[in-house]
């Protein structure tokens, strides 16, 4: 009997990418929710909405992608109540950031991907944690899942700096597409939010199903 053992970050697949581009951010996932390498449904969405130009990525184990989403979108409710204000992507890295330290000796196993733009200054923001929420806030790109290593090199590869947003949408749809082509827990097709200081477009990606 062959016994396949992979990371419990793995278990279900699926993988998150952030870009900045000029005046402008994207985030996109794929779509597959599996069970090891059993696939369940092919409309799963890893990427929730919490602001009018603001977006997180919960790729990880399926259960506490849901309970995190759920527990988030609790904290912003109770913040844009208090402070009679949206939340900004600073706010949320910092909630993100309590929420999982909190956790830190049994975390949730997820790793968060925040894109945003900043509504007061409309620079575009991203940001990756780790399991207890430590974050990291490059200029460029950031990424999370089963084929982050795929999607390293093909976004090391592709980015370039000051993407207007249809240049932006090409490169990350590229990337992503290209990089879970390659890893069998993640893929069957993409969801892709460009995300500019008046609007928010999303499209989604017919990709390889098998």
């Amino acid at each position: 009997k062959i016994t396949y053992f992979q990371s419990i970050l793995s278990y279900n697949g699926g993988c998150v990418v952030a870009m900045k581009g000029k005046n402008c951010v994207a985030i996109a996932s794929d779509l597959r929710f599996g069970v090891q390498l059993q696939t369940i449904a092919t409309d799963f969405e890893r990427v929730f909405e919490v602001g009018p130009n603001l977006y997180i990525g919960l790729p990880g184990l399926v259960t506490d992608t849901q309970t995190v989403a759920q527990k988030l979108q609790y904290r912003t409710k109770m913040y844009e109540m208090r402070e009679g204000r949206q939340v900004r992507p600073q706010t949320l890295m910092a909630m993100v950031q309590n929420l999982l330290y909190e956790r830190r000796f049994g975390p949730y196993f997820v790793e968060p991907v925040i894109a945003g733009i900043d509504p007061s200054t409309n620079e575009p923001f991203i940001c990756a944690f780790d399991l207890i929420g430590c974050a990291s806030t490059p200029g460029d790109f950031c990424v999370a899942g089963t084929c982050e290593e795929n999607l390293f090199g093909m976004c090391e590869t592709l980015w370039r700096e000051d993407l207007e947003p249809e240049d932006l949408f090409e490169v990350i749809s590229q990337s992503l597409v290209n990089a879970f082509d390659r890893d069998a827990s993640s893929g069957w097709g993409a969801v892709v939010h460009i995300i500019e200081p008046h609007q928010v477009t999303t499209r989604r990606l017919k990709c390889r199903q098998d």
